[in-house]
């Protein structure tokens, strides 16, 4: 009798992991519908107005953290890469509005493919007045609700 409560134990127990398991493999790509969140995350630049972006040999890939804001001054901080030099400034959101304010960069020497993307990036940056995540991809659009940049969440651990 024991052997066949065992054996009944075993059979529920193996069922309950190889149900779970395949829970678990139908869940992740619908973790994949789950939107990034705007803030604290790692954005990086995908397309500039339908465009890839170009990542320089030797340079860091064009990217924004938009950090949340700091409880004592109420400031929201965004800061990153343009691909050449370091990117800070400030930003401005509610549900579908973010633009940018008071960016500056460090000053690198940019020639190039770096200089081009870094002039457009932060053009684009000054246009941006909307934005929509789905999934893993930030939009950022002008006025007219025209596409202007595209990123993509990345997570560093």
């Amino acid at each position: 009798m024991k052997t066949t409560q065992a054996m009944t134990w075993a059979a529920v127990m193996s069922a309950v992991f190889t149900l779970g398991g395949c829970a678990g493999a139908q869940s992740s790509p619908g973790q994949q519908g789950v939107d990034e969140p705007l803030e604290n995350t790692y954005w990086k630049l995908v397309t500039l107005d339908a465009q890839p972006t170009p990542v320089v040999e030797g340079k860091r890939e064009a990217h924004i953290v938009l950090h949340t804001p700091d409880a004592s001054t109420q400031n929201s901080r965004v800061a990153g890469s343009t691909g050449c030099n370091r990117l800070m400034g400030e930003y401005h959101h509610d549900e579908h509005e973010l633009s940018f304010d008071r960016l500056a960069t460090t000053r690198m020497a940019c020639p190039g493919e770096a200089g081009s993307l870094e002039r457009d990036f932060l053009a684009t940056l000054n246009d941006v007045s909307g934005w929509q995540i789905e999934g893993k991809t930030l939009t950022l659009t002008d006025e007219q609700g025209v596409s202007r940049a595209r990123l993509e969440a990345v997570h560093l651990y």
